[in-house]
């Protein structure tokens, strides 16, 4: 059975859609991409993704050639066609056919649906080590095709025994690869940075619970000192929601995971899906 896709102005087999080598996503690795989860048949916080994508468009130069109807349109025809309740979604924008290897012609749009596992609607008790690591992202407020740092650190990331990384540059936490960071600090304050990172869909959805549920929460430069007096700390993405963190290099977190900011909030976060 055929898995459909949104490529070369059509709806078609997966199978028979492809990239022209001389495009600038093939030829530089330039282009842009967000990703959405579908539960139920339902895109989900579609027009924060929207939102993100048509940003990241507008500051890589890249005229989207669909409007955000249109692409709203799209990813409709294709859930019903796939017949995927649940899923991810990944739109995606080709820097186009560029014959001098270099110059953005006429880039184009591409959407791909590949099924999912539901996510969990407990949060999960098990948590995950990060190593962290100097390195701060070109353009970082965009969602680009260019994960190179993060699949070459792969090796050296199992080699620490981690299963994530953490970004920082000069002693101030970023991101992980594909997901946003919090830490609970000794006071009690969630926080998470405010800057030279990509700011997630769940990140927002975050910082909405937190405010309607008058948590404590604070968004400012987050400084890998802060790491030893952490109470608890966990990463955030919109496929999982969010994950524990359990250890920061050698630096062990150990939250009472039955009152732990992470289980109240990923608990709203379930509820805003509904």
């Amino acid at each position: 059975m055929s898995v459909f896709c949104f490529a070369n102005n059509k709806i078609q087999p997966i199978e028979l859609a492809g990239v022209p080598v001389t495009d600038l996503l093939v030829q530089r690795g330039y282009g842009i991409f967000d990703f959405l989860r579908v539960a139920k048949d339902k895109p989900l916080f579609v027009d924060a993704h929207l939102d993100r994508f048509f940003h990241s468009a507008s500051v890589m130069r890249l005229n989207i050639p669909q409007t955000r109807e249109e692409i709203k349109s799209i990813v409709k025809a294709l859930i019903q066609k796939n017949n995927m309740a649940y899923s991810g979604i990944r739109m995606l924008i080709a820097g186009g056919d560029a014959p001098d290897g270099y110059t953005i012609e006429t880039p184009h749009l591409i959407i791909i649906q590949a099924p999912l596992a539901e996510p969990t609607l407990v949060l999960p008790e098990t948590g995950i080590k990060l190593a962290t690591y100097n390195y701060q992202r070109q353009i970082p407020e965009v969602k680009t095709t260019d994960y190179l740092m993060a699949i070459w650190l792969q090796p050296w990331m199992k080699q620490q025994g981690a299963d994530d990384i953490l970004y920082h540059h000069n002693g101030l936490v970023s991101e992980c690869p594909r997901s946003n960071f919090f830490l609970v600090t000794k006071d009690n304050i969630l926080v998470t940075a405010k800057q030279n990172m990509l700011k997630g869909v769940t990140r927002k959805n975050i910082m909405q619970v937190c405010t309607e549920n008058n948590i404590p929460f604070e968004e400012r430069d987050v400084h890998v000192s802060e790491f030893s007096t952490a109470k608890e700390a966990f990463i955030t993405s919109s496929t999982k929601r969010i994950i524990p963190v359990h250890q920061v290099d050698e630096i062990v977190l150990k939250p009472n995971y039955q009152d732990s900011f992470a289980k109240k909030i990923y608990d709203l976060l379930v509820a805003l899906e509904d």
